[in-house]
């Protein structure tokens, strides 16, 4: 009778089974794909300690931070760190640092911050960080503009470019449904039918001669006589603009909507209403100084009449000749004089400008006309 033999363990049955690989001496895992034998390598020793030393920090990063998900969150961790703390104590910090020049900048005015390095720089580098968040959107990163939105880094401005009116741009808005708002209309010649095409083609033809744009030089009469019936209220006889009426240059080759002949024309056909939003009721006053004097200092810095005295630069008013300070022999003095009782003496206008292709016609038509002196 045969002895039963037991049956072999998992580990016997490994052993019995076991390959070493006959070039390297390794033993195999026993895998075979396709004849080839995958080597049983040990890990090496360096990255074992590694892992095990990544799994007990991971247990200490459990026990220390919010990490576990649990209803209504996630639980807070032994210090109870959370990004939204941190996000406060970050704005904190902020605030704490601000608070050493608000208490200064909130009681100086425009002038006192200008003349303090210290304000200047805090007010100009809140300003950038605000337009940035506020303004960048219609005005681009650099202030450049586009259609539609001006150029802040120029020298022209619709409604003027000292601190104060900057101000009050940025407060009350442009077209706006605030009391205070910029607002100003301009008519739609042609789609309200106050002018005939023909018309404001003339019109067109007038105002692309100051910039040499593209226009018929036979028409620059006509829309010249057109301009100071229809325009001149609001740009003025010499098509300089007005900004207490936010009124641009037609002077300069600076166009918010393009100086190309065909938007000039759709411009006075359809007319432009572009508006800006009021800022008071969004941001507190602080940030809106910051804005102006960051808007200011851009490139496009304007000076008052007073600067502009100071500096030997004096502005010559229309009106100048009718002050009571004339030198009573001058004929501006005169005209303030012998006035019916109750009647105020009036500026006088400047000319309307003239174009040059008016100058030049009528230098040749004077030359012909002169005899010959020989």
């Amino acid at each position: 009778m045969s002895e039963n033999k037991p049956d072999k363990t998992p580990l016997e049955d490994h052993e019995s089974r076991k390959h070493v690989d006959e070039v390297s001496g390794v033993e195999t895992t026993g895998h075979s794909w396709d004849g080839l034998r995958e080597l049983n390598n040990p890990l090496p020793r360096w990255w074992v300690w590694i892992f095990l030393i990544t799994i007990i920090w991971s247990i200490g990063y459990f026990i220390i931070y919010p990490a576990w998900p649990v209803p209504g969150g996630a639980t807070e961790g032994v210090i109870g760190y959370t990004q939204y703390k941190e996000l406060e104590d970050s704005q904190r910090e902020i605030r704490t640092r601000q608070q050493a020049y608000l208490e200064d900048f909130e009681g100086a005015s425009y002038e006192e911050i200008l003349n303090d390095a210290e304000l200047y720089n805090f007010a100009v580098s809140g300003g950038a960080a605000a337009f940035k968040e506020n303004c960048a959107a219609c005005h681009g990163t650099g202030a450049q503009g586009g259609k539609g939105y001006p150029n802040l880094n120029d020298d022209d401005w619709l409604w003027g470019g000292q601190l104060d009116e900057i101000h009050q741009t940025l407060l009350y808005g442009i077209r706006t449904d605030s009391l205070d708002s910029r607002m100003s209309l301009m008519p739609a010649f042609g789609k309200d039918e106050i002018l005939e095409k023909d018309e404001i083609n003339a019109v067109v033809d007038y105002v692309l001669s100051f910039s040499a744009g593209d226009h018929d030089t036979t028409r620059v009469s006509e829309g010249r006589i057109i301009f100071q019936k229809q325009c001149a209220t609001c740009h003025g006889n010499d098509a300089k603009g007005d900004q207490s009426k936010g009124a641009p240059n037609l002077t300069d080759k600076i166009w918010l909507y393009g100086g190309d002949r065909e938007t000039v024309y759709d411009t006075v056909y359809y007319a432009r209403s572009g508006m800006m939003p009021s800022w008071g009721n969004r941001l507190d006053e602080n940030t809106i100084r910051q804005l102006t004097i960051y808007l200011h200092q851009l490139g496009g810095v304007e000076e008052s009449e007073a600067e502009a005295e100071q500096d030997g630069d004096v502005l010559e008013l229309p009106d100048k000749g009718l002050y009571d300070d004339a030198p009573p022999e001058s004929p501006e003095y005169e005209k303030t004089q012998n006035l019916p009782s109750g009647e105020e003496a009036v500026a006088p206008q400047p000319e309307a400008p003239v174009a040059r292709e008016e100058t030049e016609q009528e230098t040749a038509v004077s030359d012909e006309r002169e005899p010959d002196k020989d």
